[in-house]
């Protein structure tokens, strides 16, 4: 699901009146923790308030900082990326344009590749083991609203964590929606739309995404289908 930052007053589902987000809330408006705390708990909250609106600015302007850098600029892409992202391995690169919300709740592992249009929404952690190869255009998101109409206009929206394992494989175009797991050694198939968990060792692909068939030793000697590899040293 794609999410909206809602930025104006809502009105409450529960009352006729409108919520002036301005002033503390009220016990029967709801919590008054702070936002943040609740993005980072996996709980309902408010995207403008309380900092984030601010935290996603500024993580905007290192994203194109990022994105525009010049290609031969190896240095400072590799100093920025590790500034933009919470842990990496190192091992990190990611090919321009790259976009994501926070950053700081992205953490990769050693050997990281992703190429072209990687999107992360972040508001959860996204934790992708080591010797991860990300195809063009993957999005990954945990963001996500509330199916009844009533509760998504509230403002509310919410954040579940992505885990992906080491040795993984997403193919162009996937789609790994919230609180998903992938497994160790898994490939995802290029176009498929991740909606539950997929094991390790698993071949996956389809919307929505489906165990094909599971990896086995039998598979080393081929780079493409019945293509055998004509070299030694793989």
């Amino acid at each position: 699901m794609f999410r909206l930052h809602h930025r104006f007053p809502v009105r409450s589902p529960r009352n006729t009146g409108m919520i002036n987000d301005n002033r503390p809330m009220r016990e029967s408006e709801g919590p008054s923790v702070n936002q943040k705390e609740r993005m980072l708990a996996g709980l309902p909250y408010k995207a403008w308030l309380d900092g984030l609106s601010e935290e996603r600015l500024e993580n905007k302007k290192r994203i194109r900082r990022y994105n525009l850098l010049p290609p031969e600029d190896e240095e400072e892409q590799d100093r920025l990326i590790r500034e933009i992202l919470g842990k990496t391995g190192r091992v990190v690169h990611i090919e321009p344009p790259f976009h994501c919300d926070y950053g700081y709740n992205i953490e990769v592992g050693e050997n990281f590749f992703a190429n072209y249009n990687l999107t992360i929404l972040d508001v959860g952690k996204v934790r992708i083991g080591k010797n991860a190869q990300i195809a063009p255009n993957v999005s990954i998101y945990t963001a996500g609203h509330p199916v009844h109409p009533d509760s998504r206009n509230s403002g509310y929206e919410y954040g579940i964590a992505v885990t992906i394992g080491d040795n993984v494989w997403l193919g162009g175009n996937a789609v790994i929606m919230p609180g998903v797991t992938i497994g160790n050694n898994a490939v995802i198939g290029a176009g498929s739309v991740v909606t539950k968990d997929i094991p390790d060792n698993a071949i996956a692909a389809g919307n929505p995404c489906r165990v094909l068939r599971y990896i086995t030793e039998a598979d080393r000697d081929f780079y493409f289908k019945d293509r055998r590899f004509d070299v030694e040293d793989y």
